[in-house]
């Protein structure tokens, strides 16, 4: 069955232009959770029950436990890399090795450093401005009124 809808364009246009609906609020909101990690023993539990099951009861399980099915696709890939030890692997950024945490401390320090030099050298600035208001405020005592010095 087909329905027609008699309105032209324009009428279609005013009619949604009269309804006073407040446009959504545009805000992303903050992510309510941190992102799932999973252990390499779930991992394995749920590839293996996976791998028994047919397409329906497959797609069952994905829902019940909220997973895609590339993300399975990824654990497989690593279950194929080395077992229990790769599943056990989370993605991401690898943590940071001893030599990277002194690069990122000296880092730290050098700017530290940077915003310390630069502040001296204004203090510096400052106290040659000082001495030399000094030396031309002692020079003009020194004169008396005729414009002879004392």
């Amino acid at each position: 069955m087909t329905t027609t809808i008699h309105q032209s364009l324009t009428e279609r246009a005013q009619a949604g232009a009269m309804d006073n609906h407040p446009d959504p609020d545009p805000e992303v909101l903050e992510r309510t959770r941190p992102p799932r990690r999973f252990t390499g023993e779930y991992k394995a539990r749920i590839l293996a029950e996976y791998a028994g099951l047919d397409k329906a009861d497959r797609g069952a399980l994905l829902r019940r436990e909220g997973l895609y099915s590339s993300l399975l696709g990824e654990w497989r890939k690593q279950a194929a890399r080395g077992a229990t030890e790769a599943l056990a692997s989370s993605g991401g950024r690898r943590s940071a090795g001893p030599k990277d945490k002194e690069i990122a401390r000296l880092k730290t320090e050098n700017k530290r450093l940077d915003a310390e030099l630069t502040k001296a050298r204004k203090v510096i600035e400052v106290q040659g401005k000082v001495s030399a208001l000094l030396e031309q405020l002692a020079t003009e005592s020194a004169t008396d009124s005729t414009g002879e010095t004392k």
